[in-house]
């Protein structure tokens, strides 16, 4: 069976008989650094190669973007496609329109937008005040170089900024209000603008960069640690696990690279190669009776992290899921919805036990089953992480996955990778 996730519309149901898992993977580029890369590229106005870069969709349309001269840039779902696109257009020459998908026209933009604009940029909304799409003419005055964002909403508004930052006519000096959220994802954008050569300072919540220029230089887009985490996932359902990662870096400085402590918790270790990873889970390694876990710097790995919980029966108690509620779907009513099909049951609990810490708690209880030996059908909400992060289920019982050509926002390849493990996939008659 041919199957190619980025024109398949059809249901797919998955099983993995063989619970001992084995193999070799090349993963993809990072789509995070690859689009940071493109932007920084097109802001240098000098061409180097990027190798390595990203297949997935939000990559493909962040370059073909970046290089259209059209007036209207439809970004689709790719949420730091459309952010990192804002902050380039708001300091260009012309007008055009930036729209998206109408997911993305839900997800709120007004932080980014009112901070640029306190910059002295000229974006105004075409529809709905705080929502895509936007209208962004030429500056309207000579840009500022001090604004303050609030850093509890996405870390994307932040690199956003930041990336524009050494092409200001002052540099800028930016004052990150509240909690900041993804801080890893931040400490990547300063870390690939210094492998540029720009210089910044990173002091209390104030970050610092000057006017300066970027330096063309040829760039290796390392593998994704995203992508990563439901082999680890894979790995935890399984009996026994000897997987080999290729691409995968030692020192990433990817956030979800945390996913390799995690997996601790659960026997699972990690081995560090030249330019791979391999991941080995024993026979007979115990199950993880508790998990206690903060998300505010991974909020990718909290689907993976929950099925995981759901299919070894770990009753675990999350925090930092605010902003899982603006993604490509509200990924915690996705979660609740999904789990609920299997016996478990996620919720929030209730502000009186966490008043004294101000943290919105969840918590998982349950263990996975399938009901009445009925194929439980995953909903995805055009969400590639839900359908990634619930596929490794297979393992226990068959699954069926609705809509699974979704994984090609991040990772184009991934059922042909499941596919090359054991796992066997066959559409879906029951539509």
């Amino acid at each position: 069976m041919t199957f190619v996730t980025r024109i398949t519309m059809q249901n797919i149901t998955l099983s993995c008989p063989n619970r001992n898992i084995s193999g070799e993977i090349t993963l993809d580029g990072s789509k995070s650094i690859s689009n940071r890369v493109l932007l920084i590229r097109a802001l240098s106005n000098q061409y180097f190669k990027i190798d390595n870069l990203s297949h997935s969709d939000d990559t493909i349309t962040m370059e073909r973007l970046l290089n259209s001269h059209e007036t209207l840039y439809d970004a689709g779902h790719a949420g730091t496609t459309f952010r990192f696109l804002t902050a380039y257009l708001a300091v260009k020459e012309g007008t055009q329109i930036l729209t998206g998908s109408e997911r993305m026209k839900q997800r709120p933009i007004s932080h980014l937008v009112t901070a640029l604009n306190d910059l002295g940029a000229n974006i105004s909304y075409v529809d709905n005040e705080g929502y895509p799409p936007i209208k962004i003419g030429p500056p309207v005055a000579e840009l500022k170089d001090e604004i303050t964002l609030s850093a509890d909403v996405s870390s994307q508004f932040v690199s956003a900024l930041l990336m524009i930052a050494p092409t200001l006519p002052n540099g800028l000096t930016l004052h990150l209000d509240g909690e900041i959220v993804s801080e890893p994802y931040i400490r990547m954008t300063l870390s690939i603008m210094e492998y540029f050569g720009v210089m910044s300072s990173w002091e209390n919540k104030t970050i610092k960069i000057p006017n300066q220029n970027y330096q063309a230089k040829d760039f290796t887009v390392e593998a994704d640690w995203s992508a990563a985490s439901y082999y680890y996932a894979i790995a935890a359902l399984s009996d026994t696990a000897d997987l080999t990662l290729k691409g995968l870096q030692k020192g990433s400085i990817q956030g979800d690279v945390e996913i390799v402590e995690i997996a601790k918790k659960y026997g699972i270790e990690t081995h560090c190669g030249d330019n791979m990873i391999t991941i080995v889970k024993a026979s007979g390694t115990p199950k993880l009776s508790n998990l206690e876990q903060n998300f505010t710097d991974i909020p990718d790995l909290t689907q993976t992290v929950s099925v995981i919980c759901a299919g070894l029966g770990t009753i675990a108690l999350f925090s930092g899921l605010h902003t899982l509620r603006i993604k490509e779907t509200d990924r915690i009513a996705a979660l609740q919805s999904e789990l609920l099909k299997l016996q478990i049951y996620l919720n929030k609990i209730p502000e009186k036990f966490s008043k004294k810490t101000g943290i919105e708690y969840f918590l998982q209880e349950g263990i996975a089953t399938c009901v009445a030996d009925e194929i439980p059908v995953i909903e995805t909400f055009d969400d590639h992480r839900m359908a990634m992060a619930f596929a490794p289920l297979a393992l226990i019982f068959p699954i069926s996955i609705k809509h699974p050509e979704v994984v090609s926002k991040s990772y184009p390849d991934f059922w042909k990778d499941l596919r090359s493990l054991g796992f066997i996939m066959s559409l879906d008659s029951s539509q």
